[in-house]
């Protein structure tokens, strides 16, 4: 199958490296420089310094080219991306050429998820979700990993497992797109939260109640707008929250430690060459939660800690329960 990959960010070049293993995998990159190292080095070291690519993939600049390759077309861009990168798409696309997902957040505004953009502006395609705990540098190690593929077509979903499983990476799949979707978005806010934690110094315990708790948050929410709760107690919910929480590669999380140490957003984004979609993530659960009606005090704190509203030090003071709410589960 000939796989073509918009992004060559870090897990973008990841998933095709991966793909071109068994398949013919494309590359598309803006950067002139990236996509030259990649076909002459097999190397993206703005992305994944000290790791070699598959000899097999190819990367262009060459956008038009790039998706009229694609027999399977992944969408590797940030999220602020995926609506004009997929709105460029749609008079060069194949027809009825599959579309995966790898963004976890939402548009900021209309609030939809990216399987939800996608579909806005590719209706006659089939779009799917690839979400789940993968750390790129460690699958690009070769370490044992697991993805999940979120489609609410089960035929689709066999064949895109055939596609994107490879050697110890396997896929899995689900038909709740909406929560592993919430799932792969949500799960960034609480990254934030516990990083602070490490950069404040405070303690294991407070750290399992910020993970733990906010796990319950985001399945409320999730089962709020139609997701299924026993999708956040598997790879792409709980799974998810485990990995960018504890691993010190999460950029979330990164921030977050930056965070607790007095850093401000601006000083933070400043120095960063790849996007923490939990600071925007954070906005946006703000606003669904109200739409929702639900209460989710620790996403709300880093909401306030993001829009400036909340001291970073004076944070975990506020993300215990709001009373009335303090039962478990849930």
């Amino acid at each position: 199958m000939k796989v073509t990959v918009l992004g060559g960010g870090n897990w973008g070049t990841t998933v095709a490296s991966l793909v071109a293993r068994r398949h013919d995998a494309m590359i598309w990159a803006r950067n002139s420089a990236v996509v030259e190292e990649i076909n002459k080095d097999h190397r993206n070291s703005a992305y994944l310094a000290g790791f070699d690519l598959n000899p097999k993939l190819k990367a262009t600049d060459d956008f038009e080219q790039a998706v009229r390759h694609a027999e399977l077309l992944i969408m590797g861009v940030p999220t602020g991306a995926v609506r004009e990168t997929s709105a460029n798409t749609r008079k060069l696309i194949r027809p009825w050429i599959p579309v995966v997902s790898l963004a976890k957040g939402f548009e900021q505004g209309s609030l939809l998820r990216m399987t939800e953009v996608i579909r806005e502006e590719l209706p006659n395609h089939p779009v799917a979700a690839l979400t789940g705990p993968n750390i790129a540098r460690e699958v690009m190690a070769g370490q044992a990993a697991a993805s999940v593929v979120a489609t609410p077509d089960l035929a689709v979903a066999r064949a895109l497992q055939q596609v994107l499983s490879s050697g110890l990476f396997r896929v899995y799949s689900n038909e709740d797109v909406i929560g592993c979707e919430l799932g792969g978005a949500l799960k960034n806010v609480v990254a934030i939260a516990c990083g602070m934690a490490e950069g404040l110094g405070v303690g294991d315990n407070t750290r399992a109640l910020v993970m733990t708790r906010g796990l319950a948050e985001l399945m409320r929410l999730g089962v709020a707008m139609g997701g299924q709760a026993t999708t956040f107690a598997g790879l792409a919910g709980m799974g998810d929250l485990i990995a960018t929480c504890l691993s010190p590669a999460s950029r979330n999380r990164s921030v977050g430690e930056k965070l607790g140490r007095g850093m401000s957003v601006a000083e933070i984004t400043g120095g960063m060459t790849m996007v923490a979609e939990g600071l925007k993530t954070a906005v946006t659960t703000h606003e669904l939660a109200q739409r929702y009606q639900q209460d989710l005090p620790i996403h709300e704190t880093i909401y306030g800690v993001v829009t400036g509203s909340v001291d970073p030090t004076e944070a975990y003071r506020g993300l215990g329960p709001t009373p009335g709410h303090e039962n478990e589960p849930g």
